[in-house]
Parts: structure tokens; C-alpha cells; sequence
């Protein structure tokens, strides 16, 4: 899951940004106390990742890529990428990295799900 930051809401109130800090927060509580009922853990992705920008393909970064363009061709390998999709996958990607090297703190890798791409790579 990528860290997310919240932005403040306009209107009459100030509290727009404490009360969506509050949500998320309480979200993230449930979902690690779900994740810990059926022994998982939550894999938090720093915010500044470049998710989007980054082809999941070959680790190209597109730093043209505007917040207005949905998709892109990737300009070392070619491949077409929806920038939601790509930005899924590479988040998955870099969580699956942090575990296996050891970044996350209280993980025992060693009952990990190994993932494969769909060339046979890790």
C-alpha cells in the first residue's frame, strides 16, 4: 500500500484535512488488524515512490509523464501502460522488494508467497 497524504479541503471549516487524516488513519488500524487475524501484514510504500512514472516493465522512469496523461508508452522497452494499472503493479512490486530484503520490520520472509511476472522473471 503506497503512504498517502491528504489534501486540505476548501470551505467555511478548517478541520477538512484532521477529519480525512482521521478516516484514513482509522482505516489503516482496521486493515492491519484484519491483515494480523489471518497472520499478514500491512507493507506500507513510501509516499515519494514513483509509482505512476516508473514502467513495471523494465524500471524505466517517464518524468514527462504528466498528471493529465492516463497512459503511456514506455520510451526504453515500448510497452503501453494504463498509468492506474502500472502504478498497481509497481506498488506491489516495490512491497514484494522491501520484504524480501528485509525492510519491513517483524516479517519472516521465509513463508512468503513467491510472485512471478508473466516472463518467468521475479
Amino acid at each position: 500500500m503506497k503512504a498517502m497524504g491528504s489534501r486540505k479541503s476548501g470551505g467555511a471549516f478548517s478541520f477538512g484535512k484532521s477529519v480525512s487524516d482521521n478516516a484514513w488513519g482509522t482505516f489503516l488500524t482496521y486493515l492491519e488488524y484484519k491483515l494480523a487475524r489471518r497472520h499478514g501484514q500491512l507493507v506500507k510504500v513510501g509516499k515519494w515512490f514513483p509509482s505512476s512514472k516508473k514502467c513495471h516493465h523494465c524500471g524505466a522512469l517517464n518524468g514527462d509523464l504528466g498528471l493529465s496523461e492516463r497512459a503511456w508508452e514506455c520510451p526504453e522497452c515500448g510497452a503501453y501502460h494504463d498509468r492506474d494499472v502500472n502504478a498497481a503493479w509497481n506498488i506491489l512490486l516495490e512491497g514484494i522488494r522491501l520484504l524480501r530484503a528485509g525492510e519491513v520490520a517483524g516479517v519472516d520472509i521465509s513463508d512468503t508467497v513467491q510472485f512471478r511476472c508473466a516472463d518467468g522473471t521475479a
